[in-house]
């Protein structure tokens, strides 16, 4: 994949180091309340403003965000305070009223970078700009569709680009509002290393007692930065308010975080990946023998008239090898979903023989 020459989303005055962080209230709601949260996150050193204008809700008949007249308040923040603002855009317009009102930074949320139409056409609004742009996963997770996104914004000229990790939407809820599945966001810094990479641990979570961890587990995963909703009283915001916390709230977040930097010496830290290359590739050479050894079954089933899938089988494997699992300290969801992989392979090899 050929690398895009990307320049840096930090803007004047803003200190190069991790974490950069980005801070306000899910939604613009009143100029006192913006104002207020702003006065509160510049107090603790916050230098970038958020606030959502246009807010497009999952269901109609829910706040919809106060629109343009937010973003005069915006400008009141700039202002007030020094500070640089930031907000969302969905639509041509979003662009060019954010551009009017000088906005700082923009960001494309998840529902609009799953839609390659709505993206080229926000991508067309930004010609010619010079502005920092981040771009939200799309609510799947289908990285693809996330690259796709970023490559349509450079691809109109925009070079200073960073993503933001929100997490992805998900019928299971139990734990987080939108899964974090970090492995996406890792295999995007893989894809595109010279792309700064922020946590949004507030739509990650949904509630605003996991945001400490999460913003520690972004650092630990070398994210660059944290977009983070804060409200001057979460508990009566107009959205979102399980998942905002103060800015009192959050100057504690963060000077709880543990930022660990990769410039002390590595060399016990060769020797145990070299030992892990080794038992990776054990690994991919028993795989490779339990493949072979499918395919004799496959071979049997064929020649005595058998289906390939033996439910009773398989629900026994599954409930023996994660009890085994569990038994050695594995994660019991861990070695559950390897077995699944493992064991849709064993089919579809089975079924190639089946089919010759």
């Amino acid at each position: 994949m050929e690398q895009l020459e990307l320049q840096s989303i930090l803007l004047p005055g803003i200190e190069d180091k991790r974490p950069l962080v980005i801070s306000g209230p899910c939604s613009a709601e009143t100029e006192e309340q913006v104002l207020t949260t702003a006065k509160g996150l510049a107090a603790i050193g916050i230098r970038i403003f958020r606030a959502g204008i246009w807010k497009p809700r999952t269901k109609p008949g829910g706040f919809e965000g106060v629109g343009t007249i937010g973003l005069q308040w915006l400008k009141k923040v700039k202002e007030e305070t020094g500070m640089y603002v930031a907000t969302e855009v969905a639509t041509r317009d979003h662009v060019f009223e954010a551009l009017k009102a000088g906005v700082d930074v923009l960001w494309i949320g998840a529902r609009t970078a799953v839609n390659p139409f709505a993206m080229q056409d926000v991508a067309d609004a930004l010609r010619g700009v010079d502005i920092p742009v981040l771009v939200k996963n799309p609510v799947n997770p289908d990285l693809e569709l996330w690259i796709g996104a970023i490559e349509r914004l450079y691809g109109a000229g925009i070079h200073r680009i960073g993503a933001v990790h929100r997490g992805f939407s998900s019928f299971d809820k139990k734990m987080y509002r939108n899964l974090p599945l970090w492995h996406i966001a890792i295999e995007l810094r893989r894809r595109m290393p010279n792309l700064p990479i922020i946590c949004d641990p507030s739509h990650i979570g949904g509630k605003r007692e996991l945001i400490a961890s999460l913003c520690q587990q972004a650092m630990d995963l070398n994210f660059d930065g944290l977009i983070i909703e804060s409200h001057c009283d979460p508990d009566h915001a107009w959205s979102d308010a399980a998942q905002q916390i103060t800015p009192e709230v959050l100057d504690y977040v963060l000077n709880l975080l543990v930022i660990r930097e990769s410039n002390q010496t590595t060399e016990n830290l060769h020797e145990l990946r070299r030992q892990i290359d080794g038992i990776d590739e054990s690994l991919l050479e028993l795989l490779a023998k339990r493949m072979r050894i499918s395919r004799e079954i496959g071979v049997y089933k064929k020649e005595h008239q058998m289906p390939v899938l033996q439910t009773p089988r398989y629900g026994e494997i599954l409930e023996n090898r994660t009890k085994a699992g569990m038994a050695m300290d594995l994660n019991p969801d861990f070695v559950l979903a390897i077995l699944k992989e493992i064991h849709e392979e064993s089919v579809r090899q089975q079924m190639i023989v089946m089919n010759e």
